[in-house]
């Protein structure tokens, strides 16, 4: 075992703790150290919650020692997204209109993490109101990206504490969400694992609200294994959610290490590499060749309408971001991000016409997506189309989703993971997309892969 317990994943953690050779309170005194000698640079988190954590790590090592584990993930240290409520706690959503905005609830993600005895070690930075992929903050920070030392680069948004205090190492593990993006956006940014999940796996309640046909949550971590881990913790049916009651249960860890030989992946087709950094595309296709040499068929697949397509489809995201957030974003006097009021603004023109129609054509499109993928397990792409750019190069009215905005529009899941890094030592990152319900398969595949690479095991340069 390494000496020092923030490098190990959460799977290790746990196999550690089982066989007595670190306790909670090691591992709580670990992370919070870390947290503090490098969180004033990093800005991951806008909250800590120290004397509780610790408090929380003293009990689960009596519990564990006097035989009352509530299972492998006891003790285990996590970070929250600070738009995921707990009760008691304030939520900002990465506003400073909601600096007072004590949750009177606990979401039930956050209850079914502390139903397995983890503990959180407090809430994250996020883009305002979650709406944005660069990672950018106006008024409350903006979180540095660990792999430049130097130069300040965008994390990824929204969930870019999540990202950057799991790719730092200040927590194992960390709950983001994602509506058109920001799981793996800051995943890919921050050489770490996300996961996408489908609409109504995981249970929305307690959580602020972005896009309420749109808003998924997600698990961020640094292997596979442990987005599996997490995912299967957090996924099920939730009475306070009806969007996830009659959804499949997904059965994530048997099928595992099932490998990818015989499996169809589909490549990117030739002109969807247009405008693409030609380091991410070296890197793309280093990982479809890794693919195919584990068995893998790569093959052709014809998409029904180019992915730059959904870049423009904001009806639905920003019709619904300005009906949910109008009265702070009218008021001229609010202390809001210029460029979220900028885009949930444009919602106001959203008419119940053009809503309506495009959630209509939506459907059109699923079913054209899910036929073009018929007999193909996952069409792969790269997770984006330039590794973390200079803040000050950020254009706000651009957004750099090209490769993953199709994926929410058209509910699909998908798994973002390292597969290599720039000459400057940035990471860059695979995509792997499947048809809703099909998070094992993504899990399955990412597996194979990152076991058979080492991209998740490099260190950044702030650590």
């Amino acid at each position: 075992m390494k000496n020092d317990p923030t490098l190990l994943p959460a799977y290790e953690l746990s196999k550690e703790i089982v066989a007595g050779r670190l306790s909670p309170v090691d591992i709580m005194d670990a992370q919070l150290a870390r947290i503090e000698r490098l969180d004033p640079k990093l800005h991951a988190f806008i909250d800590v919650y120290a004397p509780e954590a610790r408090l929380a790590a003293e009990a689960a090592d009596k519990a564990i020692r006097s035989g009352h584990s509530l299972g492998p993930l006891h003790g285990i240290p996590i970070a929250v997204k600070d738009i995921i409520d707990i009760e008691g706690r304030v939520t900002t959503g990465g506003s400073a209109t909601r600096l007072n905005h004590k949750a009177s609830t606990t979401a039930t993600v956050v209850r079914r993490l502390i139903s397995q005895g983890m503990i959180v070690l407090g809430k994250t930075h996020t883009v305002e109101l979650a709406c944005g992929a660069w990672g950018t903050n106006q008024h409350m920070g903006t979180p540095w990206n660990p792999w430049d030392a130097n130069v300040h680069r965008t994390p990824g948004g929204s969930s870019s504490g999540s990202g950057v205090a799991v790719a730092a190492r200040l927590a194992p593990w960390a709950l983001g969400t994602d509506t058109g993006c920001s799981v793996r956006q800051p995943a890919a940014w921050c050489g770490i694992t996300g996961l996408k999940t489908s609409m109504g796996r995981i249970s929305t309640y307690g959580i602020l609200p972005l896009s309420t046909t749109l808003d998924t949550p997600g698990a961020m971590a640094r292997t596979v294994r442990d987005v599996a881990i997490l995912y299967e913790v957090l996924q099920g049916a939730d009475p306070k959610d009806k969007q996830t009651i009659g959804r499949p249960v997904s059965d994530v860890m048997p099928t595992l290490e099932g490998g990818v030989k015989g499996l169809r992946l589909a490549r990117l087709p030739e002109q969807e590499r247009l405008g693409v950094d030609q380091d991410v595309l070296d890197a793309y296709d280093n990982s479809l060749k890794h693919l195919e040499g584990l068995g893998a068929e790569i093959v052709d697949i014809k998409l029904p309408f180019p992915l730059e397509i959904f870049l423009s489809i904001t009806s639905i995201t920003m019709g619904e971001a300005y009906f949910l957030n109008k009265a702070v974003v009218e008021d001229p006097n609010s202390k809001m991000d210029e460029s979220v009021r900028k885009r949930m603004l444009s919602g106001a023109s959203v008419s119940t016409r053009e809503y309506l129609e495009t959630l209509s054509r939506r459907e059109e499109m699923k079913r054209e997506m899910n036929a073009a993928m018929k007999g193909i397990d996952a069409f792969l792409t790269p997770s984006t189309q330039t590794a973390a750019i200079a803040l000050d190069k950020v254009d706000q009215k651009e957004q750099p989703t090209r490769f993953q905005r199709f994926v929410n529009l058209l509910d699909l899941c998908a798994l973002s993971l390292p597969n290599g890094f720039t000459n400057e030592g940035l990471p860059l990152s695979l995509q792997i997309v499947c048809q809703a319900y099909q998070e094992a398969k993504a899990l399955r595949i990412g597996y194979d892969y990152q076991m058979t690479t080492d991209w998740h095991e490099k260190l950044p340069v702030c650590i």
